[in-house]
């Protein structure tokens, strides 16, 4: 199956060469791109993709803002595409809102071409970019920065996991692959991500992202927990 990608960043060399990179891929199709927020919203509605690949700073409209139309429609947009977000700083409060919003990760600009590929494959699959170890230490600065009661709406939507599906949301929190978990709890890895699906559903959470996110906030897990 052909992913549908569009490229929405302010520079237009940037969204010539990635749309070259990923367009060279034999399952990627590059379907529009934008120059900034505004007009990425419009072509996300129009070419209807699976994967936005969204700057984070752009003029108009900025990505975090794009983000949140794109991936919160009106009625009757009945297709949600994954978003990506792309940005030059490592360390960016713009990230930590996009990973709330729901954007399902993010990718430094200065990424190697094969990371870029890769975390569009990733993205399309319905998993979050959260596997590098950049991604991990944003979501707990974010966390650090902005401490959550435990006594909050998201720790008492903590009480309707089972203790299995809760030990499964902490151990993606802490940057835990499906087989790392698997091997912690001595499951299969198609139970976990049987787990994982229930938990995301329970909790009404897109992917893993908002996962982590969520782990945080609810007091589930602090910075600092190993």
């Amino acid at each position: 199956m052909t992913i549908r990608v569009i490229i929405v960043d302010d520079q237009a060399m940037v969204r010539a060469g990635f749309a070259a990179l990923l367009a060279a891929q034999a399952d990627i199709d590059v379907v529009g791109d934008a120059p900034d927020g505004r007009r990425g919203i419009e072509v996300a509605r129009a070419a209807l993709p699976d994967v936005v690949l969204m700057d984070v700073r752009m003029p108009e409209l900025d990505g975090l803002a794009a983000a949140r139309e794109i991936l919160s429609p009106p009625p009757g947009v009945g297709r949600v595409p994954k978003v990506l977000m792309l940005t030059t700083f490592d360390v960016d409060d713009y990230v930590y809102e996009a990973l709330r919003a729901g954007a399902s990760g993010f990718l430094l600009k200065d990424a190697p071409p094969a990371d870029l590929i890769s975390a569009v494959r990733v993205v399309a699959a319905g998993e979050a970019l959260l596997a590098p170890s950049v991604t991990r230490r944003l979501i707990a600065d974010f966390a650090a920065q902005r401490p959550a009661p435990r006594k909050n709406g998201a720790a008492l939507r903590l009480n309707g996991l089972t203790p299995r599906e809760t030990e499964v949301l902490e151990l993606i929190a802490r940057g835990l692959s499906n087989q790392e978990i698997a091997g912690r709890l001595v499951l299969a890895e198609q139970t976990v991500k049987t787990h994982i699906g229930r938990v995301l559903s329970k909790l009404g959470l897109r992917d893993r992202a908002q996962a982590v996110i969520f782990a945080y906030e609810s007091g589930l897990v602090t910075p600092g927990d190993r």
